[in-house]
């Protein structure tokens, strides 16, 4: 008997030790595989054969006989390399990570489905005109030859799952990921009405300013609006230490334009460097679509057809985010109807709750005080119509004023859009529905006030083509004097914007290489400021320190082998938290600097105005003193700002798939923007017209295979701050093709 226990024993431990080896193997084969280059697959669904030919970045240049064709290669091409991504984000959108991860993921999905996200896919999907649906279908059909024919991403062999066919409308859920991600938060107007209604419209102004007027920098209009001074607050003697909390500062994009006119070539230049959470794999996937009739180039977002910020053969165009009102908020009134929404839990079961919405939207609680609700009239949850289609037009248009055209129906999220053409001319237009509300996301409405229309086109700032134009943004308020509305509660700070200007009055013409040059700048002008304040407080004070010692000789660039930058930035850190801990507690000080954006403004303008209430006692040198005594010793910035670009899956301890680890270079208000949460997601400069010229660059890679000899090989590139030519021409693609796949019907 016992022969035989130890016998059953044994054989349970070799079968134990038989399937760790098996999943070992299939996860390291996972690991190794790659997606084809190389050589002919037949049995595709197209026409024609389509050849891809990759250079040695790895980037497809597509060569198709339709536009059909051409995108059910795209899909093929990012199903092959970033399957895993497009997969995640389609889960994230329908709140559907609990599936995958458990109940760590559930609160994520419930927040997700706080509206009726299926039914605004469904219906955006319904929607969209016959040729975006073909579009759409031609790349589901290549992301499902992708399914069927590449070997299974090693991220799905680890967590044992396995992709379900990808649909034409998930690419709509792929795109309304970015949406999620740029609009105003309606947490962030429920946390603006709780300071409105503590401290009244000068608490308003106080803590959410429309911009600094020592900078401000308005692309429309060009001379600045006024700003009234600072209010005078009530005495503030307690400061509550404020833990780490989180922050948009600097958060946003930069682009630039200038006109024929002010160019060395005679055609006009662009600058776009987006800013986004910086990850591995990248956000942007690199992509050159040629067919009949049409060619484009540029980044598309991964699990999307065609090119979302890029060029075609006659234009460029690039948009960083509008940071203005995106929907209005009211006490919530009577339900008029309510939704169950099922949640598939991994390891639990499924769970259900309840959604409500009234007459003006859907109904969403206070984070801080569950119990008060707040109903959302949000557009795209009402209108349902999908940006993808007015991307789609871009892709196509041979003028700024066919640009335009799609432009005007273009949804949102609201975008500061430059457009160049091979004309010479460059204009700028703010794009998107903005509701005409009177409290601008400031404050929340009755359950009985009305509903706010969006704002006509051609009411929102903008700046007509012109071969002369010199155009910037980057988040910053972008309209000055006279402009009749305030469009959002607050812009990101104007430091970047200010900057730029600055740098486009320096020279009477530029080159490529000057806008290529322009995007490593590291000055940071707050950071600056808020130094030499703290220096001139020590000074004053007689306080000896190395880190005085070190600001004192920063010269305000955040440069790798800079020591006094990592004292600047702490000192920052350190000035914003004890400047939020002073007005809020803990839990509500962290959602404040969430949804506040310009926190360094108002401490820039206090230190400047020297108004009372803003900091304990009204002693603003005390106060930098204080911030500063919290801050580590210097150590260069390399090190001290280095940022390891995260794997989705360093989130559950998992670190085998992060990336490179960048150093330090830059900072959150420099227009090099370099911080662990967000960075330049690509850099990109159009030489308008020359388009085998200028280029651009990412990151990481552009495979989402560990696998891959591209999944980080540009990251040394990224360091480097080199501008790598993205071939467009048939001889420049011809000469730089490394690898060569032909798909067959």
């Amino acid at each position: 008997m016992l022969r035989a226990l130890a016998l059953v024993a044994a054989a349970i431990v070799g079968l134990v030790a038989l399937l760790a080896v098996v999943a070992i193997v299939y996860v390291a084969r996972g690991w190794r595989a790659d997606a084809h280059l190389d050589g002919t697959l037949t049995g595709f669904p197209v026409s024609a054969p389509v050849a891809i030919l990759r250079d040695e970045r790895g980037v497809p240049h597509i060569r198709a006989a339709s536009i059909p064709d051409a995108f059910v290669a795209q899909g093929y091409v990012e199903g092959s390399e970033r399957l895993f991504q497009m997969d995640l984000l389609r889960h994230h959108v329908y709140g559907e990570l609990a599936a995958w991860f458990g109940s760590a993921a559930l609160r994520h999905d419930e927040r997700a489905r706080a509206f009726d996200v299926r039914r605004v896919i469904d219906e955006e999907y319904a929607s969209l005109p016959a040729s975006s649906r073909v579009d759409l279908d031609a790349f589901a059909q290549g992301v499902n030859a992708a399914i069927e024919r590449e070997p299974l991403p090693v991220e799905y062999r680890l967590l044992m799952l396995r992709p379900r066919p990808w649909q034409p409308k998930d690419a709509l859920a792929a795109g309304f990921a970015t949406v999620l991600d740029l609009i105003d938060p309606w947490d962030d107007v429920i946390e603006r009405d709780r300071v409105y209604r503590r401290f009244g419209i000068a608490g308003l102004d106080a803590l959410y300013p429309i911009t600094d007027p020592r900078y401000d920098a308005p692309v429309a209009g060009r001379v600045p609006a006024d700003v009234a001074a600072l209010p005078a607050l009530p005495a503030r003697d307690n400061h509550r230490p404020a833990g780490t909390l989180p922050s948009r500062e600097g958060q946003g994009s930069n682009e630039w334009a200038v006109g024929a006119e002010r160019t060395s070539t005679g055609r006009a230049l662009l600058a776009s460097d987006p800013h986004l959470g910086i990850r591995i794999p990248g956000v942007w996937y690199l992509v050159d679509l040629a067919a009949p009739g049409y060619h484009v180039a540029g980044a598309s977002l991964a699990g999307t057809p065609g090119v979302i910020l890029g060029h075609n053969a006659k234009i460029a165009w690039g948009a960083t985010n509008g940071t203005v009102v995106t929907e209005s908020l009211y006490l919530a009134g009577p339900v008029v109807r309510t939704r169950t929404e099922r949640f598939d839990v991994r390891f639990k079961g499924a769970v259900e709750r309840t959604y409500a919405e009234d007459a003006h939207g859907f109904i969403v609680a206070d984070p801080l005080a569950p119990e008060r609700k707040f109903s959302v009239d949000w557009e795209p949850a009402r209108k349902t119509v999908s940006p993808l289609p007015t991307f789609a037009l871009l892709d196509r248009a041979t003028s700024i004023e066919d640009a335009l055209v799609a432009l005007r129906a273009y949804p949102g999220p609201p975008q500061n859009f430059v457009v160049a053409d091979v004309s010479g001319r460059a204009a700028y237009y703010l794009a998107g529905d903005i509701p005409n509300d009177p409290f601008w996301g400031l404050r929340v409405h009755t359950a009985t006030d009305p509903s706010f229309a969006p704002l006509a086109f051609d009411a929102l700032p903008h700046v007509v083509p012109s071969r002369s134009a010199v155009l910037f943004t980057a988040n910053n308020r972008i309209y000055g004097r006279g402009y009749p509305y305030r469009l959002g509660p607050g812009f990101s700070p104007p430091y970047r914007a200010s900057r730029i200007e600055s740098r486009l009055g320096e020279m009477p013409r530029f080159s490529a290489d000057d806008f290529t040059a322009m995007q490593t700048e590291t000055l940071s002008i707050p950071e600056k400021e808020l130094a030499d304040a703290t220096v001139a407080a020590a000074r004053l004070r007689h306080v000896s320190d190395p880190k005085v010692d070190a600001l004192a000789a920063w010269d305000g660039r955040f440069a790798p082998d800079s020591t006094g930058a990592s004292v600047a930035f702490g000192l920052r850190v350190a000035a914003l938290k004890r400047f939020a801990a002073g007005f809020f507690e803990p839990r509500e000080a962290a959602l404040y600097a969430e949804g506040a954006r310009a926190e360094l403004v108002t401490i820039l303008r206090a230190l400047r105005e020297h108004k009372p209430g803003y900091v304990a006692g009204d002693d603003y040198d005390g106060f930098l003193l204080a911030s500063l005594a919290g801050v580590g010793p210097p150590q260069p910035w390399s090190t001290a700002g280095a940022t390891l670009v995260h794997h989705p899956l360093a989130a559950l301890g998992v670190p085998w798939f992060d990336g490179a680890t960048i150093p330090g270079d830059g900072d959150a208000y420099a227009i090099h923007v370099q911080k662990n949460d967000d960075t330049q997601s690509y850099r990109a400069v159009w030489d308008v017209g020359n388009w085998d010229a200028g280029g651009i660059v990412i990151p990481s890679g552009e495979s989402g295979r560990p696998g891959s000899p591209h999944y980080d090989d540009l990251a040394a590139t990224w360091v480097a701050q080199k501008l790598v030519a993205l071939p467009f021409g048939d001889a420049a693609v011809e000469a730089a093709a490394r690898h060569r796949l032909q798909l067959v019907p």
